[in-house]
């Protein structure tokens, strides 16, 4: 996958302007999880490409101009979940509490209103980064922030590569990604997630589920996702766990609970 260097030019975003600048800061990527700055900031290293199978099969979704202007839509995104998303992004947030504190990361932008809803429950002292590797999302999700999240850091990063110190994170979750990507970068994204988490801290993964026989949803769903989401049928086949390292998993404690007879899963991994 992508290589990135280990710092970045940062962009600091000043909310109280009427027409909001973008101000050049220098950092290290590597500590973003660990500074506490007033306004929110936009990391944007030199070079991170697109990986060629977002490019081969989700530009219609994430990457064409005109995509998010089709599927940033709360209903939309709910229809698309055949009118799950609110439940399932609740119970990855309630997973991490009324109120969360410490550093939260999110790898890759979700449409809908998934981030706003994280960040009303961040405590003053709380701080999450988010991350994705495609830079229309990154925009997409700086502009429903609107520059009022403070403590909100959007990094142009890949998931299977994070620059993030080892340890960083009290939590990560992953909204919706592990089926998008190919099974390779799939077992580097949760390798990464789990990295960066610290000891005692959880990786949160929601996503599809193989559904029970008797959901009809199991028969709709098969055309969908080999029609669109050729990366998916993965998700009906295997465990999320099976796909932690070993070195993790013979620490790590998993808990998963399914939704809507098992279309949907959380997984929740604790170190």
């Amino acid at each position: 996958m992508s290589s990135q260097p280990a710092t970045a030019a940062l962009v600091r975003l000043r909310s109280s302007d009427k027409d909001m600048v973008l101000e050049p800061v220098s950092t290290d990527v590597e500590n973003a999880a660990h500074r506490q700055e007033p306004d929110q900031e936009i990391s944007a290293p030199a070079q991170v490409p697109l990986p060629a199978y977002l490019q081969q099969v989700y530009w219609w979704a994430y990457l064409h101009p005109a995509a998010v202007r089709v599927f940033e839509r709360q209903w939309l995104v709910n229809l698309i979940l055949w009118g799950n998303f609110a439940q399932l992004r609740d119970v990855a947030l309630d997973e991490m509490g009324a109120t969360i504190d410490g550093n939260i990361l999110q790898v890759a932008c979700v449409y809908g209103d998934f981030t706003e809803r994280l960040a009303q429950r961040l405590k003053p002292t709380a701080r999450l980064d988010v991350v994705d590797v495609a830079p229309v999302q990154l925009e997409n999700l700086k502009a429903k922030l609107d520059g009022g999240a403070s403590r909100i850091a959007l990094h142009h990063q890949d998931s299977s590569n994070l620059h993030f110190a080892d340890a960083s994170y009290d939590c990560v979750v992953l909204f919706f990604l592990l089926h998008e990507q190919p099974e390779e970068v799939r077992a580097q994204t949760v390798a990464q997630a789990l990295r960066v988490v610290k000891p005692g801290g959880k990786v949160i993964f929601v996503d599809y589920h193989r559904p029970q026989l008797s959901n009809p949803f199991r028969y709709v769903m098969v055309p969908i996702l080999t029609t669109l989401e050729p990366f998916a049928m993965d998700l009906w086949r295997k465990e999320i766990a099976e796909w932690i390292p070993e070195e993790r998993a013979r620490t790590a404690t998993v808990k998963k609970e399914t939704f809507f007879g098992g279309l949907y899963q959380k997984v929740v991994v604790t170190l």
